[in-house]
């Protein structure tokens, strides 16, 4: 068959827990790969990999030229298969899976799309919709890629609007997602005027779900194409605020039917629980006050947080409640029921919060752009100014690895680095 190949190689990404790897059939086909299992595992030191034979100082087998034999006898049976599907095959078009199903029937290359959509379900019913709603974006992007149907925003192009019929597009396998692919799939994206950290947010969905399969056996791990595939990012402009402009919103006042008076206590009120992020406030309970403390559970990390509230922070809340009274949350954000209802709720909300954050940095002469992010990462770098240790501000952002909390960090506000250039130009 044109275009195809099979090749005898050990398949070194990932080692069994006695040191051994997995003899393959690499099968190539239109420039896309899979593997076949041999049933054969060795060491490294095993296999000569110009020769492509196992070398006859190999003492896991009595015999090594009758196992060399066997090995190039199912090559052999591989390659008579493909030219007995050549001289029969009715689709020109066949894939390199359909190649390798006919090669070995009792292969199985689950679907990614299968498995993907299978998350989404499950995370719909557990209500957790955000994350629903992102691995969503990131299967319909890659059904776009796989069919090779551009996706670029300059276009009006959306991937969150697309309706797909599964029928109508290509499956893709787990082992056809592999290093090649990544890379295809980077190209294809940056190619289209898309940026690299919005290919680092599909790549790292990609990596998440890649890595659920492998927990719950449904792909192999020594497939995994992140170990050679590295996810890139570019620097962003910071997002925190100098201490002088987070001054100048924490004393603004404004009278309480202002269009952005509910943004400005948000904002603040958000600063003053460690950077408490939007969702997180939406469904913050009356209950959830004990003691004079904020007592809740992250929805993103099933965290939980245990906070003194300050007085500032206690003024803004009792003015909720009391504006409230029947509603079991504390700020206006939710206001309908079921896990969907709420999840547009928060998304109105948050667009009107960042629509009016942007008046706030006019009035108080803010040039940056403010969104609900900036107080998160405004909390993160004045902990830090502050000499706080990075391990304690990491607990108090709810990471679950220093290396999150660092990215929130990297970027000093630029009157310390000035600060800092002051001291290193000045003549003693």
């Amino acid at each position: 068959m044109k275009n195809t190949s099979v090749k005898i190689s050990l398949d070194t990404r990932r080692a069994k827990a006695n040191g051994t790897y997995p003899l393959i059939l690499r099968l190539t086909h239109k420039r896309k790969t899979t593997s076949i299992k041999t049933g054969i595992y060795l060491k490294k030191e095993d296999w000569d990999a110009d020769r492509l034979e196992v070398k006859k100082s190999y003492k896991g087998a009595s015999n090594v030229t009758r196992l060399n034999n066997e090995i190039q006898k199912k090559k052999a049976e591989a390659l008579d298969s493909i030219l007995k599907l050549e001289e029969k095959a009715k689709r020109p078009s066949l894939s390199v899976t359909d190649i390798k199903h006919h090669i070995d029937p009792n292969a199985s290359s689950q679907s990614f799309y299968g498995f993907g959509d299978k998350l989404v379900k499950e995370l719909m019913t557990a209500e957790r919709i955000g994350t629903a709603r992102t691995y969503q974006l990131v299967l319909n992007v890659l059904r776009n890629f796989n069919k090779g149907k551009p996706f670029d925003k300059s276009k009006g192009g959306d991937p969150k609007k697309t309706k797909f019929k599964p029928d109508k597009y290509p499956d893709l396998t787990f082992e056809e997602m592999d290093y090649t692919f990544l890379k295809k799939l980077e190209h294809y994206h940056l190619a289209a005027g898309n940026a690299f950290n919005g290919l680092a947010v599909y790549m790292r969905t990609i990596r998440s779900m890649y890595n659920q399969a492998i927990k719950a056996g449904a792909v192999d791990k020594a497939l995994y194409p992140f170990s050679d595939y590295k996810i890139k990012t570019e620097p962003t402009q910071k997002r925190a605020l100098d201490m002088s402009y987070l001054a100048k919103i924490i004393a603004l006042e404004l009278p309480n039917d202002h269009p952005a008076y509910d943004a400005r206590n948000y904002f603040v009120a958000s600063y003053m629980m460690y950077g408490m992020n939007f969702a997180d406030m939406a469904f913050l309970q009356k209950t959830d006050i004990i003691n004079g403390r904020i007592q809740y559970r992250r929805r993103k990390t099933s965290k939980l947080y245990d906070i003194k509230i300050s007085e500032g922070l206690a003024d803004i809340l009792a003015h909720y409640i009391q504006r409230n009274p029947a509603s079991t949350y504390i700020f206006p954000i939710i206001k309908r029921e079921g896990a969907v209802l709420r999840q547009r709720d928060i998304q109105a909300r948050r667009k009107e919060y960042n629509e009016n954050l942007n008046t706030i940095a006019g009035m108080c002469g803010i040039e940056q752009k403010l969104t609900s992010y900036v107080s998160r990462h405004s909390f993160a770098t004045n902990a830090m100014l502050s000499n706080v240790p990075v391990n304690a501000i990491s607990t108090m952002l709810g990471h679950s690895s220093l290396k999150t909390t660092e990215i929130y960090l990297k970027s000093l506000p630029s009157n310390i680095l000035d600060e800092y250039n002051a001291r290193i130009l000045e003549i003693k």
